[in-house]
């Protein structure tokens, strides 16, 4: 009981929080336009997008995928390619981590190679998290939340933005963050832990958090979240489905990063006290038990940077693949011997329960020595697949025909 005393408390506090909705940057031209969310986008009606032909670049002849699917360039010199989301006419949006940019990439006749990548704004605090929202762009920084309305008309004029919420913490050390809007209609914003490994007094670090679309009503959704830089609702059950980065530094293979699901507000896992479902910290371990927490749906590869995933709705690909999760590994940094630089796809039965957890596109990885470092999987309205990398400054494209 007084566990759930807390939780609402802490949910009240943070919905008391007054924000500013608007800036000396606002723009004074709003147009109000509707469209579907992120969600909604990927079963919303195909647009017809070219399929590749010809011979696949000399580079991508590396990724091994399975039999009948291809991958191509969709765009390069996107510089530090991170985070994606799509308008509803097709305008691919890409947020960055390590620089200060938000970019628009344009494939104007839909042949499947975009034809520009446009500067939409620069100066920005790390906006790896972009998501579309009713004709407007929103772009996740790591101190707060903006928009730029009406974005489909104004990308290409240095839009100015609004301040939707600029009460989240300034702490760099995971503080990039992927933001997308639920089924619920709200924005889903994570806050990452400060640390490796710590217990902070702040209850909305290592968390993810929601609020209304205007930046009200912000609250505590789900704790003891390390570091998620990608997550998903499930098609079916509309549960939340999200990547978590383990601790460093308790050897190559432990932790494990995990796949989580959330089926209700207010449920915790595990961070700092025990990762990836059944190992207990060294330090916090002692203080509650892995049994209070709610166990991973599928640990992941240990130190893989699991990033971003989607599941998938479309046609294009073959029945077997629907409703499934691809999951983009950015890969280690620390471990002895490389892991992830791959894509990989979590199987999951009726319920929402992982099956199998297996490769899908690899070989960004040859030997010890990458090339490339996906981070983010988009599906476009005409069922394929969109994969941004971050190292190579590029976005991919997987396509399937039966001719492949």
């Amino acid at each position: 009981m007084k566990r759930t005393l807390r939780l609402l408390g802490v949910g009240l506090t943070l919905s008391a929080i007054s924000l500013s909705c608007s800036s000396d940057n606002a723009s004074n031209n709003e147009v109000t336009k509707t469209g579907p969310t992120e969600t909604e986008q990927a079963t919303s009606e195909d647009f017809s997008i070219g399929l590749p032909s010809g011979p696949i670049a000399e580079d991508l002849q590396q990724i091994k995928l399975p039999k009948g699917f291809r991958i191509d360039y969709y765009a390069k010199d996107v510089e530090n390619a991170r985070s994606m989301a799509l308008s509803e006419s097709g305008i691919l949006f890409v947020g960055t981590r390590s620089n200060d940019k938000v970019f628009a990439v344009v494939d104007k006749d839909r042949d499947g190679n975009a034809e520009e990548v446009v500067e939409v704004a620069s100066g920005l605090n790390s906006p790896n998290g972009v998501a579309i929202h009713k004709g407007d762009l929103y772009v996740g920084e790591i101190n707060r939340v903006i928009k730029y309305p009406n974005i489909e008309q104004t990308f290409r004029d240095k839009p100015k933005f609004e301040v939707v919420n600029d009460k989240f913490p300034s702490d760099a050390h995971h503080g990039w963050k992927y933001i997308a809007f639920g089924p619920d209609d709200k924005l889903y914003v994570p806050v990452g832990a400060p640390c490796n490994i710590c217990k902070s007094e702040n209850p909305i670090y290592a968390s993810i958090t929601r609020m209304n679309a205007d930046g009200s009503d912000l609250e505590i959704y789900a704790e003891g979240v390390r570091n998620t830089v990608g997550f998903a609702w499930h098609p079916e059950t509309k549960n939340l489905y999200f990547t978590d980065n383990g601790r460093d530094m308790l050897g190559d293979n432990t932790p494990a990063d995990e796949l989580n699901r959330a089926t209700e507000k207010g449920q915790h896992f595990g961070y700092p006290y025990c990762h990836a479902g059944d190992v207990a910290d060294p330090e916090f371990g002692k203080q509650r038990p892995c049994s209070e927490f709610v166990q991973p749906v599928q640990k992941l590869s240990p130190h893989g940077g699991t990033l971003g995933m989607k599941f998938y709705t479309g046609n294009m690909f073959p029945a077997e693949y629907k409703n499934h999760a691809f999951i983009a590994e950015h890969g280690s940094w620390n471990r002895t011997e490389k892991i992830g630089y791959r894509v990989m796809l979590a199987k999951m039965d009726n319920s929402g329960n992982v099956t199998s957890f297996e490769p899908f596109a690899t070989g960004w990885l040859q030997g010890q020595d990458d090339w490339g470092r996906p981070v983010d999987v988009l599906q476009m309205k005409d069922g394929s697949l969109l994969v941004s990398d971050d190292k190579n400054n590029a976005i991919y494209r997987i396509t399937h025909t039966s001719q492949n």
